[in-house]
Order: structure tokens, then C-alpha cells, then sequence
């Protein structure tokens, strides 16, 4: 912090400057592509409303090392792409003049998601236009500053990184082995044959989905928000549905025909699709259009054996086949979850199954322990570091720097425990 507080010092005695995000920045729309455009051996990543390519293509427009805003879908979602890419007209790509570096702007808009978020317009899909993002008041330091900060931030998005590539391979190892398991393609059903105590070929059978589950969506009536009431939940709550910090009301609720409860599934229909999440309790919990819910027949199915299917590569073929690729975002209608095709061996053996897949599960994605928990625990660090750095508050800048010697002091003291040594 020393050097940084001496730059600010030296280069900004008077204090920071502030403009318009659209002042010192092109805000550039990109280039729908139909998916018949699209390319197995593409060689540049198609960028849509989601967060992961759509497809590929042998042409980029847009260069590595951009900021992205998604404006539909998933909209106000922020990321930093770093290799060139085709950028769809579902997200902004944010070009700065000589005033702001690339990675300097990434950093200040990435902190203002949740103010662009503030801005969705909700009709029956949620999209943001780019004043959303050209208004944005950003502090414009000189470069040498701007420079010294990104080198702060890119330390802890470095140490994240190599957190997150360690759980993307533990990850890995548990798609895998559910994959493995759930390979119902061969008419042998062998690969899981070395796994005791699962014997697929007598007992797994085919079905479509709607034969097992019920399928549901949600309201498509534009939500009127609450600062409390019954959370609501949509796509970008998929991976947390009790974490929303979104609430209709209780009255609004009481209009839903079908409410979630207990072992039902939700799952992302809209923009992302194919994300499923178990409701664990009968607390009121709203949803949004962007969700089906399946509600399966437990006679048949069990509720965790249907949320790992759903994740497979099985299903994913199967929701593929039905996806609208040409609608902005793509989309699946609920009618046509129901017609996928789902393999469900016997009740007992779907037991084995999901305790099985459970450990897995619990390593790759509790949030609760390991590694999971440990990113989470490093973003929330870098998000602090970042939003103060930001501000140029000096009087935050000296609590920080008061928290970091206090960490440095505990790390020393348990050095101290470890070792059985005392300070001199």
C-alpha cells in the first residue's frame, strides 16, 4: 500500500478526477450469428448472453483483452475476455481511450455489476441498455496509479485463479465418473458393470421425462420487487436459489398455481440451460419463467438421481436437440423438456447411485469446506481490496492496510504455535 499511497500523493495532490464511463469509453453492441454460422472447428469463441461460448467461428470481432457487459440473459454480468473472440449482440464490449487502461476499467466496472443489475428491465426477459453502463462515474487517476492497482488486484485474482483451476479438475474427476456411471448409450450398460452392487441391464428403463416428473415454468408476470417477502429466484440464482437477495410478496405469491416444494428440481430453461437445483425445504420460494421446476414421480425417480442426471452429457444431448438457438437468448420451451429421453434404473440401485455421486458432488461444490469455501473466502478478500482501493478514500486505504498487519501478526503467531518458537 506505501508505494500506492505515495503515487496518489505525488501524481494526484488534488484529488481524483471523475468522468462518465461513455466519455472516455466506445460502447460497442456486437453481431448476432445464427447457429447454422456457427463451427465445429471454429477458431474464435462465440460470446452470446450466457457465460460460456455458444459456439465458435473463424472470424473475431472483437480483441483480446476486452471487458464485456452481458445485456441480455444473464445481464449485467461483467467479465474480462482475454483472447479474441466474436462478440454477439447479447453483451457490450467496452473499448476506453488513452485515459483508462483495459484492465483498469474491467476492474472499476466489474465493482458496479450490482448497480447495473439495478438497472434490468424486466419484461419477459431481463435486459440492460448502455446508459446502464455509460453513466457509471469512474475515478481517473494517472496511468502509473492505474497501473499500480491492477497489479494489486491481478495478485489476487492470480491466487483465485490457480484455487479455481485446482476445483475445475476435482470438478472434472466428478463429471467423470458421472458420466461413467450413468452411461446408458452402450446397449450393454458395462461401464458401470465393475461397480458393485449396480446392475444396469436388468434394471434401467427408458422414459420420456414428462412420463416420470411433472414440468412446470414460472410466472411470467414482470416481478414487482420487495425489500422482503418470498425470495424469488431466476437464472442467475440457479447455483444458490436460497441466496437470492430478490423478494416478491407474499400476495403476489399466493397467485401461483404451482409453488415449489420440498425434492422438487429447478432448472434454467433460458439463456443458461440445463442448470438444476434441488429445493430442499417447503419455505415459500417464487420463480421466474427463466426456471422449469420438475416435480418427479418419487415412486419412480428420486429427486438427486434426476439432478445428476440432468447434469450428464446424456441429458445435455437431449436438451440440445430441443433448444431454440435462434431466440435472443436461446431457449427451450417447457413442453419439450418433457419430451428428453431419461434412463432410471430401479429405486435401489438409484440409491447406490447418488451416494456414490454425493461424495463427488460434496468435494467439487460445497460451498460450506475445502476448496469451495476457500475461493469463496479469496473473492470476498479481493472484493474488499477492491472497492477500496476505488474509492480513494485515504481513511480506508489505512484500515486496510491496519487489517493486512493484524492478518500478518496472526499468520506469525501460528508460525510461532507450529514450530514451538517464541519472538525474540
Amino acid at each position: 500500500m506505501s508505494k500506492l499511497d505515495e503515487l496518489i500523493k505525488e501524481l494526484c495532490p488534488e484529488g481524483v478526477k471523475y468522468k462518465k464511463v461513455g466519455d472516455i469509453c466506445d460502447i460497442l453492441r456486437g453481431k448476432r450469428l445464427t447457429t447454422k454460422q456457427l463451427l465445429e472447428d471454429g477458431k474464435y469463441p462465440v460470446i452470446h448472453g450466457g457465460t460460456a461460448p455458444m459456439g465458435y467461428y473463424n472470424e473475431a470481432n472483437r480483441k483480446a483483452g476486452t471487458t464485456i457487459v452481458i445485456n441480455t440473459g444473464n445481464a449485467g454480468c461483467v467479465f474480462y475476455i482475454n483472447e479474441e473472440f466474436w462478440s454477439s449482440d447479447a453483451c457490450f464490449s467496452l473499448y476506453p481511450n488513452d485515459e483508462a487502461l483495459d484492465r483498469y476499467l474491467y476492474f472499476f466496472v466489474s465493482s458496479k455489476e450490482n448497480i447495473i443489475k439495478s438497472k434490468i428491465r424486466t419484461g419477459a426477459m431481463p435486459t440492460i441498455d448502455a446508459l446502464a453502463v455509460a453513466n457509471l462515474q469512474i475515478p481517473l487517476p494517472d496511468l502509473q496509479i492505474q497501473r499500480e492497482i491492477v497489479r494489486i488486484l491481478d495478485s489476487f485474482t492470480l491466487l483465485t485463479a490457480e484455487l479455481t483451476a485446482e476445483l475445475t479438475a476435482r470438478r472434472q474427476q466428478y463429471e467423470y465418473y458421472r458420466d461413467y456411471l450413468l452411461n446408458f448409450e452402450d446397449d450393454s450398460y458395462s461401464l458401470a458393470d465393475d461397480v458393485e452392487g449396480l446392475d444396469f441391464s436388468k434394471s434401467a428403463k427408458s422414459y420420456c421425462l414428462d412420463e416420470v416428473c411433472r414440468v412446470y415454468d414460472g410466472t411470467h408476470q414482470t416481478p414487482d420487487y420487495k425489500t422482503n417477502g418470498v425470495k424469488f429466484v431466476s437464472v442467475e440464482n440457479i447455483k444458490d436459489i436460497y441466496g437470492t437477495t430478490k423478494y416478491i410478496s407474499e400476495s403476489d405469491f399466493d397467485k401461483y398455481k404451482i409453488k415449489p416444494q420440498k425434492d422438487d428440481i429447478l432448472m434454467t430453461r433460458i439463456g443458461d440451460i440445463g442448470t438444476p437445483a434441488i429445493v430442499t425445504s417447503n419455505k415459500s420460494l417464487a420463480y421466474y419463467v427463466s426456471l422449469a421446476l420438475l416435480r418427479p414421480n418419487t415412486n419412480i425417480i428420486l429427486s438427486e438421481y434426476l439432478y445428476h442426471f440432468i447434469s450428464t452429457k446424456y441429458f445435455r444431448k437431449e436438451l440440445n436437440k430441443r433448444i431454440i438457438h435462434t431466440a435472443v437468448p436461446i431457449k427451450i420451451n417447457k413442453n419439450d423438456i418433457g419430451k428428453c429421453m431419461i434412463m432410471v434404473p430401479s429405486i435401489e440401485t438409484q440409491r447406490k447411485l447418488i451416494k456414490i455421486l454425493n461424495r463427488f458432488d460434496k468435494l467439487a461444490n460445497d460451498m460450506s469446506e475445502g476448496l469451495p469455501a476457500e475461493i469463496e473466502a479469496r473473492k470476498k478478500q479481493y472484493e474488499y481490496y477492491r472497492d477500496v482501493l476505488l474509492s480513494f478514500d485515504e481513511n480506508r486505504r489505512n484500515e486496510l492496510v491496519s487489517v493486512e498487519r493484524e492478518r500478518e501478526r496472526e499468520r506469525e503467531r501460528e508460525r510461532e504455535r507450529e514450530t514451538g518458537t517464541s519472538p525474540q
